[in-house]
């Protein structure tokens, strides 16, 4: 049940995306970033991911205000997550929003490398 409760969530904040959301997912959608899979909401053990791409186990997170309040609760999240082999890039929603460019190129530098899953790595 809780899945399910996630899953509608996820759903419920693909509606409500925020700002720095609605200037990022345009880059990443439909392949439109190098040719790799985004997905937006994504729920990954539990947890809602603001972006994961699949094929580099690479999740990213967009910050907001909100995110000052629940550093403690975030840290833990991150390390549960990334226990599972995802790694997570953090962008505060002021950098998305005054820098776009500068947030695509250092996720552009974690695509650089060969997929964990190409080298058989991560099944």
């Amino acid at each position: 049940m809780a899945k399910r409760r996630k899953m509608l969530r996820a759903r419920e904040l693909r509606k409500e995306s925020t700002k720095a959301e609605q200037i990022l997912w345009p880059c990443l959608r439909n392949r439109r970033f190098f040719g790799k899979k985004f997905r937006r909401q994504y729920v990954f053990y539990g947890f809602i991911l603001d972006f994961y791409c699949p094929e580099y186990k690479l999740g990213i997170e967009l910050d907001g205000p909100v995110h000052l309040k629940q550093q403690e609760y975030d840290a833990l999240r991150q390390k549960i997550i990334e226990e599972q082999g995802v790694k997570i890039i953090r962008f505060s929603n002021k950098e998305v929003v005054a820098n776009i460019n500068n947030v695509l190129c250092i996720i552009k530098n974690h695509l650089c490398f060969p997929s964990p899953l190409e080298n058989g790595e991560g099944r």
